[in-house]
């Protein structure tokens, strides 16, 4: 698959005078900032520009593990688009059957049960209801932890910026320390048998931050004593980002409901889950209009979503984001700490999910802006300034990784003097 990147009809101004009067001004300053350059394509792990650049993708928050445009995912999305895009939620309709079997595949033994959505805030919310049937009514999430913007899921995205303007938000919602299990434990037992704790294996939106080894081993055995419903994030790191199939994966845990999203769309079609135990989605599995939505579950979406899986499987892109992460995080260290010296605090990471910490304000947002003047999209952190993450895909080729180390290097070079 090629691709013919699409000269838009107006020019770059024209297009922010659109942002500023219908969508939004602010984001019309931030593409400003970025140069305000207008994406017209993408395939594999670049981005094309109507100025005729070409962007190596090593952003997209977790969504492009596949790359973009990946043949699996598009042969079975305009499969799809031919035959039945839209379903009438009457008659069953197979490809959600299809894309249900084939998650639950792959998620850890014992989640069954697939509650399928939109985006990860929504399968968050999804998740919060369903601990809620179960008679948990209060939240438990964790200090910088991120789950969405979407009321119930901003309730427990402890960030004082995106929550400020909506407040009063969800009642009965604790923060603990990320990591810290006896802080956990101490909230449980308070609240025995009536508390819910979701969490994110490492949180990517706080800057890549890792948990002590065992930490969600001790988060599942503490849930269990004190009678708690665990839910856990793995909107970002699941489907191979952190090098293994989930996050749950890397210290053999099983929570009550595990949330998916990002990878699952496979980069074409918006697609999340909330894959449950049995027991969990007992409520959901005994009255289907419980808790729905017009366009979840829709053929086309759980047709990019089988599409993504096997993609995932048939490529070897779990194994691939191991190694190759294992490497990019050797090697970006390396470069960073030549270049920075004392500037820098921490290359880090797991798999494809990559923190650059700085020891100085500043630097993170100034290395996205060198590395996009050098050709390499990458992310900042919403809930940490001092941190800029990398995100690639793992289709990476050898040629993809020596643009990147040598961009990187230029980059950290650059924001040094």
């Amino acid at each position: 698959m090629t691709t013919t990147p699409v000269a838009p009809a107006d020019t770059s101004a024209e297009i922010l005078d659109r942002y500023r009067a219908h969508l939004s001004k602010g984001r019309a300053s931030l593409g400003e900032m970025f140069g305000g350059d207008i994406e017209t394509g993408s395939e594999g792990a670049w981005v094309y520009t109507a100025a005729g650049r070409k962007l190596l993708n090593c952003g997209g928050y977790g969504v492009l593990i596949a790359g973009a445009r990946h043949p699996t995912v598009v042969a079975e999305v305009e499969r799809q688009l031919h035959t039945n895009p839209v379903a009438t939620r009457l008659l069953l309709e197979p490809q959600a059957a299809l894309a249900a079997e084939a998650l639950a595949a792959v998620t850890p033994a014992g989640l069954d049960k697939v509650h399928f959505a939109n985006s990860g805030a929504e399968a968050v919310e999804a998740a919060l209801k369903m601990a809620r049937t179960h008679g948990k009514r209060h939240l438990v999430s964790t200090v910088n932890g991120y789950h969405g913007k979407t009321f119930g899921a901003l309730s427990v995205t402890a960030k004082d910026l995106f929550q400020e303007p909506f407040r009063p938000l969800l009642p009965d919602v604790s923060h603990v320390p990320f990591g810290d299990a006896e802080a956990l434990r101490e909230v449980l037992a308070a609240h025995r048998g009536n508390a819910c704790f979701i969490v994110e294996p490492v949180q990517g939106e706080a800057g890549v931050i890792m948990p002590p080894e065992g930490y969600l081993r001790d988060v599942e055995a503490l849930c269990r004593e004190y009678e708690a419903f665990f839910v856990l994030d793995e909107v970002q790191t699941g489907l191979g980002r952190l090098g293994q199939w989930w996050g749950a994966d890397r210290e053999g845990v099983t929570p009550d409901v595990l949330l998916v999203g990002k990878g699952l769309s496979g980069g074409v079609v918006p697609v999340s889950a909330a894959v449950a135990t049995t027991e969990a989605f007992t409520a959901f599995d005994k009255d289907p209009f419980i808790h729905t939505s017009t366009f979840s579950g829709s053929p086309l979406a759980m047709a990019a979503a089988q599409g993504a899986l096997r993609a995932i499987q048939e490529d070897d892109l779990v194994e691939r984001s191991r190694v190759l992460g294992e490497r990019l995080i050797a090697e970006l260290g390396r470069i960073a700490r030549a270049a920075l010296g004392d500037l820098l605090l921490e290359v880090r990471g797991a798999g494809l999910l990559i923190g650059i910490e700085f020891t100085e304000p500043g630097l993170a947002g100034d290395l996205l802006l060198e590395l996009l003047h050098e050709g390499v999209v990458a992310n900042h952190s919403l809930n940490s300034h001092m941190v800029l993450r990398l995100t690639p895909p793992a289709v990476l080729t050898e040629d993809d990784v020596a643009f990147l180390l040598a961009a990187f290097e230029r980059s950290v070079t650059a924001i040094a003097y």
